[in-house]
């Protein structure tokens, strides 16, 4: 707008900010000349060509997840190129991987169908965080920190890993859309004030994890993508080689997971409780306030400089 009443020979200036391995690199385009009836139209493109190439979101920064974030998601999920296909082997599980620019580590995609599951069953099991206890046996501990609107809420997970690996910790934010027949989730690392890097962890990075389920006629379809940077020494091949063959494992104790919740819920004080359901439920959870998640000049990348190390 601000080149609306300047003369037709405008100059368009675009600062980009380019992050590879830890290092950030910024530069300036220079547009000119360019017409005041087409710099707008020249925006526009620049803006939907960024956003088809987005895969992650902005680890450390707090902000609600919108339209296009859920549209990343299911092109991730949805389109196969660049993606080298690891795992099929005919059991209704496929694993891909794909190396970014953004991380050292690859970013790993799952698709499965559910058979008999149906969506929501599947959506409530990622939520709910009292069942997650019954299902995950990585998990060591997490603390639903508060919600910051109905759609998105900040977390702490804490994961044991076997010796000689230390434990791994994250704080998240997740958002999530529920559509009916397509439900989507994604979360990233964020800043807590609370939840600094605890002794005896390693605070890892998620750039993006997210799910798509969709409901099928037989149950249900399972769309996972993730690229996290565990930090600490490990080798970048060991820990690329351990996610393509652990996928598959996980999707099997969700399946089972998903199996054993409506018995599990049921049997629960209050089984109506889904706030990630019913937006009114979360009226009586703690909110968080952006001030509480400011990175106080730590910045993701720069974590590894003051933690503890394999």
């Amino acid at each position: 707008d601000e080149f609306r009443d300047k003369s037709e020979n405008c100059r368009l200036l675009l600062t980009y900010e380019w992050f590879h391995g830890g290092e950030k690199t910024t530069g300036k385009w220079y547009f000119v000349p360019l017409t005041s009836s087409l710099h707008r139209v020249l925006i526009k493109v620049l803006i939907k060509k960024y956003m088809s190439h987005k895969i992650e979101m902005e680890p450390g920064t707090v902000k609600i997840a919108e339209d296009s974030d859920f549209d990343m998601l299911k092109r991730l999920v949805d389109d196969h190129t660049d993606w080298k296909l690891d795992y099929d082997k005919g059991d209704e599980t496929k694993v891909w991987t794909k190396t970014t620019p953004n991380c050292h580590f690859k970013m790993v995609k799952i698709q499965s169908v559910f058979q008999n599951i149906k969506a929501s069953t599947l959506f409530d099991v990622l939520h709910d965080p009292g069942y997650r206890k019954e299902w995950d046996g990585y998990m060591k501990e997490s603390i639903e920190i508060g919600y910051l609107n109905p759609n998105n809420d900040i977390g702490y997970y804490a994961l044991s890993c076997p010796t000689p690996v230390k434990n791994r910790d994250f704080v998240l934010q997740r958002s999530w859309l529920d559509m009916g027949d397509e439900k989507l989730i994604l979360n990233h690392s964020v800043n807590h004030k609370d939840y600094a890097i605890r002794k005896g962890h390693i605070r890892a990075v998620s750039h993006l994890t997210g799910f798509v389920v969709r409901a099928k006629a037989e149950g249900c379809f399972l769309g996972y993508v993730s690229q996290t940077d565990p930090r600490g020494k490990l080798p970048i091949w060991l820990v690329n080689k351990i996610t393509q063959k652990f996928a598959p494992k996980v999707v099997k104790q969700l399946r089972k997971a998903a199996e054993g919740y409506e018995t599990w819920k049921s049997a629960q004080g209050d089984p109506s409780y889904k706030p990630w359901v019913y937006p009114e439920q979360t009226l009586s959870v703690p909110r968080v306030s952006l001030s509480d998640c400011l990175p106080n000049g730590l910045s993701m990348s720069a974590v590894g400089d003051c933690e503890e190390y394999d």
